[in-house]
């Protein structure tokens, strides 16, 4: 199957369904990160281009990766060196790679709504892969996928995401899609770092949907949580005011061990990276058992790889990828 859509630009107006056809081609494509030759034919003829404003390393990375092991042709545009520098305009810019052929445009993009810009103007598939304060769908889907992995379902699992719920597309993301998919989101964090847009969203979940909790106490978000997600601090996008110190920051909202006693016994630890360690999360809470943070990077391969085949088509014929996965419950 193919999605019924052109982009993948927000987790808030994707339907359940199409989540979780994501996710049950990311189990397949999973597998094949674990052979010896990491590649398949399914995208062969198809191109794709990574045109990132903003510094990434696995998000970036995880798209080239899985553009390669799918047999697709990949290139990358480096914004510092390319006519961008020259003042030539991000319209400019798509129209002329895709008068190249290129089928899909992955794009980061410092101001909120770009990829929709792009999605309006251009016949290629768009991809967001972080716009601004927006949305990050992909580390969404990511995420979801790892929580599913681990715990076996979604519906009625308590997720706590703690940090700067502010400045996090992340957060968004995950928001819109574990809340569509049932599971019982807290948000914990100082005051001035939680959007007042969230307790909107929370209405806007559907019969399925789950809970959508706000606290300024941490212990609270995670106590008998079954997942704890840790935000990393935005000290590039901090205004004066918000917090009084990072010292401050670490000792009232920082993840420790501590404070992780109070989860379920069987809970994981997770953090969309890169991490800042001893300000937003402790190194002894990172490199522990119950951490999937280094799960997630390798996740976020396979569920890039399910997104690009379903949206340039991949599906039909020998090609295919089999075995789909039963629904993540």
């Amino acid at each position: 199957m193919a999605l019924r859509r052109k982009d993948i630009l927000t987790l808030e107006d994707m339907s359940v369904q199409e989540m979780q056809a994501i996710l049950d081609n990311a189990s397949s494509f999973k597998e094949i990160l674990g052979r010896d030759i990491k590649k398949v034919p399914t995208l062969r003829g198809k191109s794709i281009l990574t045109l990132f404003y903003e510094a990434s390393t696995r998000t970036r990375t995880s798209f080239e990766l899985a553009g390669k092991y799918l047999s697709a042709d990949t290139v990358n545009i480096a914004t510092t060196t390319s006519a961008i520098v020259k003042g030539e305009t991000l319209k400019d810019t798509a129209w002329t790679v895709e008068a190249m052929g290129i089928d899909c445009i992955v794009m980061r993009h410092p101001i909120a709504g770009a990829p929709h810009f792009l999605a309006r103007i251009c016949q290629a598939s768009i991809v967001n892969a972080g716009d601004g304060m927006h949305e990050h769908p992909t580390q969404g889907l990511l995420d979801m996928f790892s929580i599913a992995e681990r715990k076996g379902r979604l519906k009625g699992l308590k997720v706590a995401i703690i940090g700067d719920i502010f400045h996090s597309r992340v957060a968004r993301s995950n928001i819109w899609g574990l809340g569509k998919m049932g599971a019982d989101v807290w948000l914990a964090g100082p005051s001035t770092l939680i959007p007042p847009e969230v307790e909107r969203m929370g209405e806007t979940f559907g019969s399925r949907g789950g809970r959508l909790r706000v606290t300024c106490r941490v212990e609270e978000a995670i106590e008998a949580a079954d997942v704890v997600m840790v935000l990393r601090l935005q000290l590039e996008r901090q205004k004066k005011g918000l917090f009084p110190s990072i010292r401050e920051y670490a000792r009232l909202f920082g993840v420790d061990r501590r404070r992780l006693a109070l989860a379920k016994d069987d809970f994981i630890l997770m953090h969309p990276g890169p991490m800042n360690r001893g300000v937003e999360i402790a190194s002894n809470a990172a490199d522990a058992d119950y951490s999937v943070i280094i799960d997630q990077v390798t996740n976020g391969v396979a569920v890039r790889m399910a997104v690009l085949y379903l949206l340039l088509g991949g599906g039909g014929g020998e090609e295919a990828v089999a075995d789909k996965g039963g629904e993540v419950r």
